[in-house]
């Protein structure tokens, strides 16, 4: 870390942030996009190092990690439990121990919470979650990105953030990690999030980690849901670690794809968002991803230059344009 920045953060989930944190990192977001859009070279982050841990799959987080620390002038290590002590007896905290005393930055993608948290707590730099069973905060920091950049206008000190209050954003589907990363952006920046979920895959709040239950609304009708909704948006119904669930769960969430009757009852300008990767005629519908509204694949290339703006962050803190 530079000097002057010695509170080490760490970001595991969404509410790690404040609300003021949040409107930096748009803005500095806003500013890395626009300089890789023009082909400017931008490397605050030479001779710095991430350590990648993978224990579940990826394409977009590694893409989007790797090619932007890359971008940054920063290097990359990349482990998984197959090819390091990870996947046998070492103790996660052992491994943090030592892998934090040889790079500048760990993110990492694995399943328990619990998991990342340990690591965190035994760090001696930044930790950041790549995605866990119970939270993916980088992913709603695209998300929420992605809808400034379309629906936010930008005045001096950035997207205004104030836009967020009295909006809706409707999410149809599994009450997962996602569900609980946007109610934890909910309760921190001011919007609503209207939830419907089958019966059985509801968001738990404790789970979820809010304390103001009044930052989202239960639909037992998904259409209900997206009345009025700025933003629809879902995930694949079985996420990695519940495949054994699958056959039970493509039955119970039948009703639960967003398709072009949910779409025309929300806002006429709604947007459309997808985690990816995206099963059609599962969750969604091919005509409403693959449609005017969709933002899925600004949404996937956000990933990248949010995480950028993260991480600069994380290791350097606040820093002038």
């Amino acid at each position: 870390m530079q000097p002057g920045h010695s509170l080490m953060k760490h970001y595991l989930q969404f509410k790690d942030l404040r609300a003021q944190e949040y409107a930096y990192l748009f803005e500095r977001a806003r500013v890395i996009k626009q300089r890789f859009k023009n082909y400017e070279k931008y490397q605050p982050l030479v001779d710095r190092t991430l350590a990648m841990i993978f224990e579940k799959a990826s394409t977009r987080t590694r893409v989007s990690f790797e090619a932007g620390m890359y971008q940054m002038g920063g290097s990359v290590v990349h482990l998984t439990t197959g090819d390091s002590q990870l996947g046998r007896a070492e103790p996660i905290e052992d491994s943090a121990r030592v892998i934090s005393r040889m790079v500048d930055l760990v993110m990492i993608r694995t399943f328990e919470q619990t998991k990342i948290e340990r690591f965190a707590a035994h760090s001696r730099v930044p930790v950041i979650n790549g995605l866990t069973n119970e939270f993916h905060p980088c992913q709603i920091l695209a998300d929420l990105f992605t809808f400034l950049e379309h629906r936010a206008p930008v005045n001096a000190q950035g997207y205004d953030l104030g836009g967020l209050k009295g909006k809706v954003v409707a999410w149809v589907g599994d009450g997962n990690n996602m569900a609980n990363t946007w109610l934890q952006a909910a309760e921190i920046l001011g919007f609503t999030v209207h939830v419907s979920t089958p019966s059985g895959y509801e968001v738990d709040p404790k789970v979820a980690g809010i304390r103001d239950t009044g930052c989202f609304k239960v639909f037992a009708d998904p259409l209900e849901a997206c009345r009025g909704a700025h933003l629809v948006t879902t995930d694949v119904w079985t996420s990695m670690g519940y495949e054994a669930e699958n056959e039970a769960r493509l039955k119970a969430f039948a009703r639960w794809c967003v398709d072009a009757p949910m779409m025309a009852v929300a806002q006429p300008d709604a947007l459309f968002m997808h985690c990816l990767p995206a099963h059609r005629g599962e969750e969604v519908a091919a005509e409403v991803i693959d449609g005017p509204q969709s933002v899925v694949w600004d949404e996937a290339e956000n990933r990248m230059h949010v995480q950028k703006a993260l991480m600069e962050y994380l290791v350097l803190g606040r820093i002038g344009r």
